[in-house]
């Protein structure tokens, strides 16, 4: 080799090396298109939470994706929702789990709180069992808003955020409506008078499933938002002392919390489980069904011809509190950090993330897209959209209970009779805001 020739090779070799090291701008990551089929068959462990219509797409999507890439069989787990954190932090230490379901980043400590613990999510990061998904193409799908606020933490990415959902509207029959000659509600008062004149004609005004507990609380959110639009502010008032759950406004929040629960509700509701009451309002013996925008599909599913809207919960009697949508960013994807199958559990992301996969997704389970690109094909969506610019993230988003705060310190309609043992407002609000000031008074 002539000595020319090997200075012009010598610099080439450097020239690529320099390349390599300027094809990213400094703090940003080069895209990275990791996943592939495996060479021999693996089995690819997937954790999802408890929702029929979600359920039954994702086990559709294991289908074709199996079909797809013969090499991974998909053996996938489905836990109740309350049971998932736990199931998945322990599976995750086990080295049990690839790819696993989990909620939007929420529930930050602020500086206004005192000795809070970390949420879940953020102590899965610390502890190193999440994989850092920075740079993955298949992100690029996704709106980078949701991103950052579900699924990033100290500027690096963990977790693909799917859809938010709407958890404080009314589902209402219209054709009762119609039948009866009854406005749509816009304020407390209109949604009062609504109630009384189905009930005076033997029309029960509201379902729910009142056996499993939550739905009760969950479908009075949309009052909570309505009294307190801006709900971070409600939080930080809560540990301030500026709000009590005792004022004169969150006394206001109690009284209409049992009108809800005791007069709105239909006899018998506290023995309907919540994959039920879909159906019980599909069946059009009910004027109204409050919950959140999850349910639409069952209901269509069990009944497609059944006429029904979805409103905004009309817990305020100013009309212009009672345009928002509040919610929260609902299932997500991350990945274990310790995975033995790396490959596939990326090649399983990122061929959910295709953007027709995905939009089959969103059809199928009413969610609001994160995909920017994805439609609201479905009539959630068109009820939705009115008010879809009016979305913010609600209360239990926020909330971190101080240490020491005792059982009853939320906000919670679920405490009255006949769903609780409380029937006076009074003194359910003097017990709420004691056992929260026991925890504010522990870490002051």
């Amino acid at each position: 080799m002539t000595k020319k020739l090997f200075v012009f090779l010598s610099l080439l070799v450097v020239f690529a090396i320099l390349l390599a090291a300027c094809g990213s701008p400094a703090g940003e990551t080069a895209p990275q298109t990791g996943g592939s089929q495996p060479a021999q068959k693996v089995t690819l462990r997937v954790l999802v939470h408890q929702n029929p219509p979600m359920v039954a797409f994702m086990e559709a999507f294991n289908k074709k994706f199996q079909d797809k890439y013969p090499n991974i069989v998909v053996d996938m787990s489905v836990v109740n929702a309350n049971d998932l954190s736990t199931v998945s932090q322990t599976r995750l230490s086990a080295n049990d789990i690839d790819v696993l379901d989990i909620f939007g980043f929420a529930n930050g400590a602020q500086p206004y709180m005192k000795m809070v613990d970390a949420p879940n999510w953020q102590q899965l990061i610390e502890a190193g069992l999440l994989m850092d998904l920075t740079g993955q193409d298949f992100l690029a799908n996704y709106d980078q808003n949701t991103i950052n606020d579900a699924g990033s933490y100290n500027g690096k990415v963990y977790a693909v955020n799917l859809g938010r959902v709407i958890y404080s509207g009314i589902y209402y029959n219209k054709k009762l409506f119609e039948q009866f000659g009854v406005k749509v509600p816009t304020t407390w008062p209109e949604l009062v008078t609504a109630c009384e004149t189905f009930k005076a004609n033997n029309i029960p005004c509201m379902t729910a499933g009142g056996k499993d507990g939550w739905p009760i609380f969950v479908g009075a959110y949309g009052l909570l938002g309505a009294m307190y639009p801006d709900q971070a502010a409600l939080v930080e008032g809560l540990w301030t002392g500026k709000i009590k759950w005792n004022d004169e406004k969150s006394l206001e929040m109690w009284k209409k919390m049992q009108v809800y629960a005791r007069d709105m509700m239909e006899e018998g509701a506290s023995g309907i489980a919540g994959d039920a009451a879909p159906g019980r309002f599909a069946s059009g013996a009910v004027a109204m069904f409050p919950g959140g925008s999850w349910y639409a599909p069952a209901i269509e599913a069990a009944q497609p011809d059944f006429a029904w809207g979805y409103i905004p919960f009309p817990g305020s009697d100013n009309p212009e509190d009672n345009k928002y949508w509040f919610g929260k960013y609902d299932q997500g994807w991350a990945i274990a950090a310790n995975t033995p199958n790396k490959d596939a559990a990326l090649l399983y992301v990122k061929e959910f993330s295709d953007p027709a996969n995905y939009q089959e997704f969103v059809d199928a389970v009413g969610f609001i897209p994160t995909q920017p690109t994805a439609k609201l094909n479905t009539q959630i969506g068109a009820e939705i959209a009115p008010y879809l610019s009016n979305f913010r993230v609600g209360y239990e988003q926020y909330w971190i209970a101080p240490k020491g705060a005792g059982q009853f310190a939320n906000p919670w309609a679920s405490y009255f009779k006949p769903f609780g043992t409380d029937d006076d407002p009074q003194v359910l609000a003097d017990k709420v805001q004691a056992d929260l000031q026991a925890g504010l008074d522990a870490v002051k």
